[in-house]
C-alpha cells in the first residue's frame, strides 16, 4: 500500500511503514526536516499540508502527527484553550461546511492543523477514493479530537479506535505517552496490544509477567556502558527536583531539549552528552540515520517513536502482502 504521511517529520512513521513493506510519500514543510528525509531516501513533498489534498497526492493509507506545540504542557496552550472550538470545527467538517474563516481567527494557526487529516480523509471519501486505513498520533491532550474523529469516521463507514498508548509498551526505549487513532475501511480494527511491560519502579503484577521486559537506554546504547541521566524536564529548572534514570531504565520522554540532558558515570564523572545518533536511537531510529539540516534536536523530539509507529501500522494494515 502507499502510505501518505502528513506532517511527515524526519521519518519515524515512514520508516515504520517501510519496515512492513509499504511505499511511503511524506508532506513536510520544515526545510531542515526535509533535508533529513531526503538524505534518508524518503520520498518527500516539501510543502504546506494545507495547500494539498488527495487530488494532488493519491494514496491508500493516510498517516500523520500534526504539530503539537499548542497542545503540549510545555507549549503556549492555545490548542488546549481552543479545544471546544476545534471539536466544533471537526463536526462542521463532517457536515462538509467551510471552516476557513474560523480557522483564520484562531490565536495560533498551528492549533487548527490537527484537523487537516480529517479534511484529507473526508475529501478522499467525496472523491470516491477513500483511504483504506488511517493512522494518527499526537500528544495526550489531543485525545478528545481523536475521539471526535472516531465518531465521524465510523459514521463514514470506517471501523475506528483511539486511546493513549505508552511507547515503552511497544518496544521504544523511552517513556512517552501518545494519543493515537487507527481506522480501517474494510475490516475491524483495534489498538495494538502491548508487547512490553509498562515501566514503573517496583515489582511487576502477575498479569504483566508474560510481556517482554522494557527496553532500557543501555539496550539502545550498549557502547555507553553504565550511566545515569539527569534531567530537569518538568521541574521548572529547580535542581532539587531533577529526575534521574539509570541506563537500566528507559529514557525520559525525548523532546527537542534532549541535548540538555546530563550524563554521569557511577563515580559522578560528567560524560559526553548524547549525540544526534544516540538521541535518535532512544526514539527507535537506526544508528546511521542521516540527520541533516539544522535544529536536529528538535527534529528528533518531534518524531513518533518508530517502534510505536510500527505497532500502529501493524494494527491498521499489517505487513505488505
Amino acid at each position: 500500500m502507499i502510505v501518505t504521511g502528513l506532517f511527515a517529520g524526519p521519518g519515524g512513521m515512514c520508516l515504520a511503514a517501510k519496515r512492513l513493506g509499504h511505499t511511503t510519500v511524506g508532506v513536510e514543510n520544515d526545510a531542515n526536516t526535509v533535508a533529513t528525509r531526503l538524505a534518508a531516501g524518503l520520498p518527500t513533498i516539501h510543502g504546506d499540508v494545507t495547500q494539498y489534498s488527495p487530488r494532488d497526492i493519491p494514496g491508500d493509507v493516510l498517516a500523520g502527527g500534526p504539530p503539537c506545540q499548542t497542545y503540549t504542557v510545555a507549549g503556549n496552550g492555545a490548542g488546549r484553550r481552543a479545544l471546544d472550538t476545534v471539536l466544533a470545527l471537526a463536526k462542521a467538517l463532517a457536515a462538509r461546511e467551510d471552516i476557513t474563516q474560523v480557522l483564520a481567527e484562531l490565536d495560533d494557526a498551528r492549533t487548527g492543523l490537527v484537523l487537516e487529516p480529517l479534511r484529507w480523509a473526508l475529501e478522499a471519501i467525496d472523491l470516491g477514493r477513500p483511504y483504506k486505513a488511517i493512522v494518527l498520533e499526537q500528544v495526550p491532550a489531543v485525545l478528545p479530537v481523536w475521539q471526535a474523529y472516531t465518531e465521524i469516521l465510523r459514521a463514514e463507514g470506517y471501523s475506528a479506535a483511539c486511546g493513549v498508548l505508552a511507547a515503552e509498551q511497544h518496544g521504544a526505549p523511552q517513556t512517552r505517552k501518545r494519543a493515537v487513532l487507527v481506522a480501517r475501511r474494510d475490516a475491524l480494527v483495534g489498538l495494538p496490544a502491548p508487547t512490553h511491560r509498562p515501566w514503573r519502579r517496583g515489582a511487576l503484577s502477575e498479569v504483566e509477567t508474560h510481556l517482554k521486559p522494557v527496553v532500557a537506554m543501555g539496550d539502545a546504547l550498549p557502547h555507553r556502558g553504565e550511566f545515569t541521566v539527569i534531567s530537569n524536564y518538568g521541574t521548572g529548572g529547580d535542581p532539587k527536583t531533577r529526575g534521574r534514570r539509570t541506563s537500566s531504565e528507559p529514557a525520559f520522554t525525548v523532546t527537542g531539549k534532549i541535548s540538555r540532558l546530563r550524563l554521569i558515570d557511577a563515580d559522578g564523572t560528567e560524560l559526553a552528552r548524547l549525540s544526534h545518533s544516540e538521541a535518535g536511537r532512544l526514539q527507535g531510529m537506526p544508528a546511521d540515520w542521516p540527520w541533516s539540516g539544522g535544529d536536529i534536536s528538535q527534529q528528533i523530539g518531534n518524531l513518533c517513536p518508530a517502534p510505536l509507529a510500527e505497532a500502529l501500522f501493524r494494527a491498521a494494515i499489517g505487513p505488505a502482502a
